[in-house]
């Protein structure tokens, strides 16, 4: 079949199941644009900042488990990509994007809107490719979406040069692919595995250490499982929240700088800790001489590269999670001694007992964590749920009731304020009968305030509950707390009118500033069938606690904090 480099495009999309890009045109993508005119393959949306192109197909992609897509311009049109790029390359997200470049003929030359993209995303992308030749096309298209899919996934990066864009060739679109270079394990190694169900076996205080790559992988019920047999606790990173049910006997909850008292305690008096899909963050390790310094440590990872990078790994074990969690269950499901944990389950109960998560629930002063609890006995788990970042994060990531995965939504890795509204659009245009939550504050939330209309014209309607304190919230309680006070450059006083705001836009709008207002304002937003911010004054000074101060070891947290 005879086609022009954007028809190639189109048919590649339609190839590998495509539903819905978003995007941003300009010079150098115009003639993929006019393809994109004239297919019924799949939906476009049109955002209004390429930044957010990239977070609304990495929201689509961690709310439906495939790929997300986004085609976006030359020079500008691709720098604006590269915070999107970053945050799904931080949290393994596979997303393909596909620039438009200056004809090859004046690549060098500093044309206009020129920038050498490649070079760019180099740092920030697990692989990227620059399209040379109209016939090379179909076969790096293919491999695009298997790179960004297969084994750790990623963002992947395809700058294609406009002239190659209208020039006609042979579309030969590979069925499959193989690639010397790139072949994932996905089985892991059986003596590994069985020296791994030995050392659990024989384990007194052991800890599962569950993270991103429990999602990543679809591992929930091989993981559930695995706790069913063993009834080892387990904890869960940011990136690993819903592994188990909220109310789970064995979870410890949160683990990290703001996770639980029992969770950080846990994996400091372990003496195996069992990390699976996890990359050992600096949030979650803590002073790394003090981190888990009794125990042996089982690694499963997809990624050998991430397997002794930060800690060293007694067991290693290369594969995908979800297999290799198959095999290690065989291994330990007959004969397994629950019950000589008791005493190690009891202790780390206790701690939850004297140090659960808490705040003031009976505040006349709208606390953020009660209105995060407010939603969850409202919606429950069935709901979506993104954020931006900062200390509403945090709320939500500790009070939310979470269980299963494509279901929490958030940047981990490169903590990426903005992220969560435009997240939030990708997440239900995957899950359009899904209600959406965005749980955002009053600085993340203007970062990419534009995308309202992007929500109003295309009928995409996430809820922003925005938990507004009227300070960059997590800066200042740094400030705070290790600053003395010294609140540099934090102050949000001057703030819109968030109602009339959200009107301007088409958007549903309220200001909530009594408890009792809250409930009825978020059921008609979700009436309202459209975009809304609900603007929740919170308590100006509230804090999120735990916290395990920078370089501090996770046994030495900060408990309590009078101001």
């Amino acid at each position: 079949m005879e086609l022009n480099g954007s028809q190639m495009i189109v048919e590649a999309f339609r190839a590998e199941g495509v539903e819905v890009v978003f995007g941003y045109p300009g010079g150098a993508a115009l003639n993929i644009y006019d393809e994109l005119y004239k297919q019924k393959y799949f939906e476009h949306i049109l955002t209004r900042h390429e930044q957010a192109a990239i977070h609304a197909a990495d929201g689509y992609a961690r709310a439906s488990g495939k790929v997300g897509t986004a085609i976006v311009t030359s020079g500008p049109g691709f720098t604006n990509t590269v915070t999107g790029i970053a945050t799904a390359h931080a949290d393994s997200i596979p997303i393909v994007v596909v620039s438009g470049q200056v004809s090859a003929g004046l690549i060098g030359t500093d044309a206009f809107q020129e920038i050498d993209a490649v070079g760019i995303s180099r740092p920030c992308t697990k692989h990227n490719f620059l399209v040379k030749s109209v016939e090379e096309l179909p076969r790096i298209l293919k491999e695009a979406f298997y790179i960004a899919i297969s084994g750790r996934p990623g963002p992947v990066h395809i700058d294609i040069p406009k002239d190659i864009t209208a020039e006609i060739g042979a579309f030969n679109y590979p069925n499959e692919i193989s690639m010397k270079t790139y072949k994932p394990t996905t089985k892991g190694n059986p003596r590994q595995i069985q020296k791994a169900a030995q050392a659990i076996r024989e384990a007194r205080q052991p800890v599962l250490y569950a993270g991103g790559g429990v999602m990543l992988s679809n591992a929930i019920a091989q993981t559930r499982k695995l706790v069913e047999i063993t009834g080892i606790p387990l904890v869960e990173t940011l990136m690993a929240r819903g592994t188990l049910p909220h109310n789970h006997a064995n979870l410890l909850g949160m683990v990290g700088m703001h996770g639980s008292y029992a969770a950080n305690m846990a994996m400091s008096e372990s003496d195996l800790l069992i990390a699976l899909g996890a990359r050992f963050d600096d949030r979650v390790t803590g002073r790394l001489s003090e981190f888990a310094k009794h125990a042996k440590i089982i690694h499963i990872d997809v990624d050998p590269s991430s397997i002794g990078k930060i800690v060293n790994a007694d067991y290693p074990i290369v594969g995908d999670l979800k297999v290799v969690l198959d095999d290690l269950n065989a291994q330990i499901a007959s004969g397994f001694d629950k019950d000589r944990l008791n005493e190690w389950r009891s202790r780390l109960a206790n701690y939850n007992a004297i140090h659960p998560l808490k705040y003031d629930s009976e505040s006349e002063a709208i606390k953020p964590q009660w209105v995060v609890e407010e939603v969850g006995k409202l919606l429950g788990s069935d709901a979506i749920i993104t954020t931006d970042v900062g200390q509403h994060q945090m709320w939500a990531a500790q009070f939310y009731p979470f269980d299963g995965a494509f279901k929490w939504i958030t940047s981990g890795g490169l903590g990426t304020m903005g992220y969560g509204f435009p997240a939030a659009i990708g997440a239900k245009k995957a899950n359009p009968d899904k209600v959406v939550i965005n749980f955002t504050g009053d600085g993340s939330f203007l970062m990419n305030v534009q995308e309202l209309i992007t929500a109003s014209a295309n009928r995409i309607a996430p809820i922003n509950i925005l938990l507004n304190n009227n300070y960059l919230g997590m800066v200042r309680q740094w400030q705070t707390f290790f600053y003395e006070n010294r609140l540099s450059h934090v102050d949000l006083s001057a703030q819109p009118d968030f109602v009339k705001l959200a009107e301007a836009f088409g958007a549903f709008g309220a200001r909530v500033t009594k408890k009792e207002e809250f409930l009825d304002a978020l059921k008609a937003a979700i009436k309202s069938k459209k975009p809304a911010i609900l603007d929740v004054a919170i308590d100006r000074n509230e804090s999120v606690l735990p916290i395990v101060p920078t370089g501090g070891a996770l046994y030495n947290m900060i408990l309590d904090y009078k101001e």
